[in-house]
Parts: C-alpha cells; sequence; structure tokens
C-alpha cells in the first residue's frame, strides 16, 4: 500500500511539473507601444482625459512568430506599463498627481488597463501599477483605444508629450 501511494505522488508531481514546463514555452511577451500630449495650462486637481491614438496590435505577427494562432491564445494579461516623457527632455513626472489609463475596442467595453495614484516621483518615468484583467479580446483584435485620464497637482507651462510602452504576458494553448 504504501509503495503505491509513493507511486501515485511521484506520478501526480510529475504531471504538475510537465504542465508547469509546457506552459513555460507556450508563454511570451508582445509589446505595444503609443504615446499622447498632456497640453499646458490645464485645471489643476481636477481629472481631465488625454487624447490617445489607437493602437493597431500586431499580436497575428506576434502569434505566428511565437509558433501560435490566435484561436490558440487562451490568456493575455499586462506584464508591465511605463510612461517616459519623451519632450521636453528635462521634464519629470512631478507635476502629476495621477494617471488612470484604460483599454478598450470597437466591440468590447472598456476596461482598466494600469493606473497611479498619488504620484510622488522627480524622474521621467513611472511604473504603472497593473490590473489582473483578462486582455485576450483586446489583444486579439486588430487594434484597441487606450483612453488616458490624468491629474494634475501643478500648472503645466507647456505641453508634455508621454511615450507609454506595454507589455503583455500571452500564454497559448499547444493545440
Amino acid at each position: 500500500m504504501k509503495i503505491k501511494s509513493v507511486l501515485l505522488i511521484t506520478i501526480v508531481s510529475l504531471f504538475i511539473a510537465s504542465c508547469n514546463e509546457v506552459d513555460k514555452l507556450l508563454t511570451f511577451t508582445i509589446s505595444n507601444q503609443t504615446s499622447f500630449t498632456i497640453n499646458s495650462g490645464l485645471p489643476i486637481t481636477t481629472p481631465f482625459e488625454v487624447a490617445t491614438p489607437d493602437v493597431t496590435s500586431n499580436s497575428t505577427t506576434e502569434f505566428k512568430n511565437n509558433n501560435t494562432r490566435t484561436d490558440l491564445v487562451k490568456d493575455v494579461k499586462l506584464q508591465e506599463l511605463k510612461l517616459s516623457i519623451t519632450n521636453p527632455a528635462d521634464k519629470t513626472f512631478s507635476f502629476l498627481k495621477s494617471v488612470h489609463m484604460y483599454i478598450s475596442t470597437t466591440a468590447d467595453d472598456e476596461i482598466e488597463l494600469a493606473f497611479q495614484d498619488n504620484i510622488n516621483v522627480s524622474s521621467n518615468s513611472i511604473d504603472l501599477t497593473c490590473t489582473s484583467q483578462k486582455l485576450d479580446k483586446y489583444i486579439k483584435a486588430s487594434s484597441y483605444k487606450i483612453r488616458t485620464t490624468v491629474t494634475t497637482k501643478e500648472t503645466l507651462t507647456q505641453e508634455t508629450t508621454v511615450k507609454a510602452e506595454m507589455k503583455f504576458k500571452v500564454t497559448a494553448d499547444p493545440f
């Protein structure tokens, strides 16, 4: 009886370990980016929307490059979203109180993608807190819309251009 228990535990352990290894083989990252401009002279401590262009998804090509297809993708989550000021070059995020970013498509409702509140940094880049939302249908689409809302804590004297770099963790089924 003891031998059967040890054998069963060994088999279950090997099965779990092999499943984890298969998931690692079928997991990869897709990167996309967009830029938006925060205009000068906007009100302080009042949230306002910043125009953000649609993002053309390169997911079909990325899926093919990683030996999978759109219909085999089972899980997409935002792994990282980093904002960097690209213009003016010497500007920092010290003017910003909070930022919230949302994702949507023409066919799918908008959901929150990432955020940062109570920002207190004096650098020109910040990492946002990613939500745990499932993003499969958004990344599989040919394009998606990013909507950004910001709240400033000081008046901007010149417009500021911000680049958003997104990294999505993608896991696909083997067949």
